[in-house]
């Protein structure tokens, strides 16, 4: 059953599709893109990607695109270098080293994009 709840939030995706196919009530689309961001951000399982004390990347597996793994330095290390701007090609290659990696970001950037556009549509659509 745990190998079944890690991936919810593609459940959540394809739901949050159909949902905008069936034109569905903007606050179910606000709420559905909001769970696929956060799946995505702090829950899909992917490689750390951390950077060690050698240069190369962490491997160890980690849950969500902006988390790192179990050990203490890596942790909050991803975190760290979307604030710190001289981090900011190191954070590209730790958060995107593999294809599954930026499929991670690419749902969760297309899911707050799916919030905004819920939110906004209908108030474009009512002042015009």
């Amino acid at each position: 059953m745990r190998g079944i709840w890690t991936y919810w939030g593609y459940v959540a995706a394809a739901a949050l599709i159909v949902a905008w196919g069936s034109g569905a009530a903007s606050a179910v689309i606000v709420v559905l893109s909001l769970a696929v961001a956060a799946y995505a951000a702090f829950q899909i399982p992917v490689w750390c990607g951390a950077v060690n004390r050698n240069g190369t990347y962490c491997r160890r597996n980690a849950m969500g695109i902006l988390m790192g793994c179990g050990l203490r330095q890596h942790r909050w290390q991803k975190m760290k270098m979307i604030v710190l701007r001289s981090k900011a090609g190191d954070f590209s290659r730790a958060v995107f080293p593999t294809a599954k990696e930026k499929f991670g970001a690419f749902i969760a950037v297309a899911s707050l994009a799916s919030a905004i556009a819920a939110v906004v549509a209908p108030l474009v659509a009512g002042s015009g």
